[in-house]
C-alpha cells in the first residue's frame, strides 16, 4: 500500500469533498479496500469526515479477480 496521506493533503481533500457534498458527483477510485481506508489518513477525525463524505448515500462497485494488466500480459506471453 502506499503511504499514507499527510495531514495538509488530507485536509485539503476532505475540503474538496466539502465544497462537492450535495453539489456534485464525486468518483474515488482506490485498490485500498474500503475498511483499510482509515489507515490511510493521519488524523482519526479527518479519516471519520471523509469516510463519512465518501461513504454516505454512494454507489459503490467492488471489481474482484486478476487485474487486466496481469490478464494482458499473460495473453501476451502464451503468444510469443
Amino acid at each position: 500500500m502506499r503511504d499514507a496521506l499527510t495531514v495538509r493533503q488530507a485536509q485539503d481533500f476532505l475540503e474538496v469533498l466539502d465544497d462537492r457534498y450535495g453539489h456534485a458527483s464525486t468518483m474515488v477510485v482506490s485498490q485500498v479496500p474500503v475498511s483499510d481506508w482509515h489507515i490511510c489518513f493521519p488524523d482519526t477525525t479527518i479519516a471519520e469526515a471523509i469516510l463519512d463524505r465518501l461513504v454516505y448515500n454512494t454507489h459503490r462497485i467492488s471489481l474482484e479477480g486478476d487485474s487486466q494488466r496481469k490478464l494482458r500480459a499473460r495473453k501476451i506471453h502464451s503468444h510469443a
